[in-house]
């Protein structure tokens, strides 16, 4: 299992986090003054997206602020490999199925969250993926910010290429993780993927 040290986000020396606000007092800002929210919000590029005039506020009773959906692995011409990561029900069942990942081929991770009760500022997924207890990969993918809506919102992350040749093949342990900028870990679970020569 991954340490706590190889699942922490990566940190710019003398950057600072910016001052919290919440969905209130963003609906609050002068909506008309479009420099300063760009001003507040630009450098993200999701000035659209984090639902200053109004959204979803997602149930009383379910306090989480990012729920994590599905994580999947979009293969060109294939229909796409999706681990359900909704439920803490579903995510146990993720250990005892590895999903199955042909040496070689180009695939590109993709996410499906929800946001609700409040703006979430920064949010990364990370994960570390390990073979026989020994790290052989990490990858940290910035997610971004965003308001909280009904839908999920789908984030796609660059292409990547599966490790080809017989001493590739095996089962590989991955722990994933959602977190912002507040440090807040919204979901931390481990998964299994097995390279092999063909899908079966």
């Amino acid at each position: 299992m991954a340490s706590e040290d190889e699942l922490a986000p990566t940190t710019t020396e003398g950057y600072k986090v910016g001052e919290k606000k919440t969905l209130a007092e963003l609906q609050q800002l002068d909506q008309e003054d479009e420099r300063f929210v760009a001003g507040v919000f630009g450098a993200f590029g999701v000035v659209s997206s984090l639902g200053i005039k109004g959204g979803a506020t997602g149930p009383a009773d379910d306090p989480r602020r990012v729920v994590p959906v599905s994580l999947a692995m979009e293969v060109e011409g294939r229909e796409d490999v999706t681990l359900d990561i909704s439920t803490p029900d579903a995510i146990s069942k993720l250990k005892a199925q590895p999903i199955i990942v042909k040496e070689g081929i180009t695939y590109r991770m993709k996410i499906a969250f929800k946001v609700q009760h409040d703006v979430v500022a920064g949010l990364k997924y990370l994960h570390v993926v390990k073979r026989m207890g020994v790290q052989v990969d990490k990858t940290e993918e910035m997610i971004g910010s965003y308001g909280p809506q009904a839908a999920p919102y789908v984030k796609k992350f660059l292409p990547d290429d599966a490790p080809k040749g017989m001493a590739f093949r095996g089962t590989y342990e991955v722990r994933s993780r959602f977190i912002d900028d507040d440090k807040q870990v919204h979901l931390d679970f481990t998964w299994f993927m097995s390279i092999k020569k063909d899908w079966e």
